[in-house]
Parts: C-alpha cells; sequence; structure tokens
C-alpha cells in the first residue's frame, strides 16, 4: 500500500503532498522534511530505494526519484514492488508532463486542484487504480470539459440575472 505522495523541490519544501494514512498535521510536516533530508543527502550514484526504521518504522520504505528541481517520493509498505512504484512515478511525471506542458515547479503551485485529480486518477486510498497514460489523460481530458461547461453555465445565468421567479 502506498502511505504517501510527495513532490518537494530541491530547497526542502512541499509542493505536493497526499496522504493515505491518519497523520497529525505536525506529524506530516516532520516526516516530510525527514523523508527529504534521508533522501537529498544520498549520492547520485545509489539507488532509489531507502528504508531507515528509525524514520518510517520497520515495514515502511522510500521510493524516489529527481526530475529537474523536483523530488517525487512515494512512501510504501513493504508489498509495494520498488521498480513498479519507480514506474508508477514515471507515470506520474509523464502525465503531469502532457498535461502542463513540461511541468514545472510554478505549474504544481498555481494549479494545485488540477495535480491532485491527476494523483486521484492514478492512486485512491493508497492503492494503484491506473497506469495507463493514455486512460490518466482521457479522464483529465473530460474533467477539463465538465470544468468548462460548468462554467458556461454559470456564466450565462450571471448574465441573466439568475433564475426568474415564477408567480
Amino acid at each position: 500500500m502506498i502511505k504517501a505522495i510527495l513532490v518537494v523541490n530541491n530547497h526542502g519544501k512541499a509542493r505536493v503532498t497526499k496522504f493515505y494514512e491518519h497523520l497529525g498535521v505536525e506529524r506530516q510536516q516532520s516526516l516530510v522534511s525527514e523523508v527529504f533530508s534521508l533522501v537529498s543527502s544520498r549520492s547520485d550514484q545509489v539507488c532509489n530505494f531507502v528504508e531507515d526504521p528509525s524514520v518510517l518504522g520497520s515495514d515502511t520504505k522510500v521510493v524516489y526519484r529527481i526530475y529537474a528541481t523536483l523530488y517525487f517520493i512515494f512512501i510504501v509498505d513493504d508489498s509495494e514492488s520498488e521498480l513498479g512504484i519507480l514506474d508508477l512515478i514515471h507515470v506520474l511525471v509523464e502525465s503531469l508532463d502532457h498535461v502542463f506542458e513540461n511541468v514545472c515547479e510554478l505549474d504544481l503551485i498555481f494549479h494545485t486542484d488540477k495535480v491532485h485529480y491527476i494523483v486521484d486518477e492514478i492512486v485512491m486510498g493508497g492503492m494503484v487504480l491506473e497506469t495507463n497514460l493514455h486512460e490518466i489523460l482521457n479522464c483529465v481530458r473530460d474533467q477539463e470539459d465538465l470544468e468548462s461547461k460548468s462554467d458556461r453555465a454559470v456564466s450565462a445565468k450571471s448574465k441573466t440575472g439568475g433564475l426568474a421567479l415564477r408567480r
């Protein structure tokens, strides 16, 4: 099971956090900083899997990948395959890249709702839902279509002054 998904910049500032286990806000913040210090201190020559029982517990591991200035970090339990999670990280980054056309940190900051929607299309409740890039992008496109229809309906309603009362 996936316990958390974190996207952190190279200064340790969390840009996306999604926890699938209940943790208090203070514990979430401390976990983000502990995990970031754990992965950022590692050499580029070592693997992208970390197990540190003192930080995460005995049955938990960290799988991460660095893209430009962003660390994509998944905290998972022992039942998850490290290589499968690395592939899942790649699917997430590709999805973001297609939606935002060369995703950057600012896209994550200014479009958090869309980023969380994409994450929710891939993982829900700590379980992987979808890994097919085309299916994910189709769902995102459908959601954008619904949003634009809703925006047009609200715009038309505001131009007509709302609903007229019938007597």
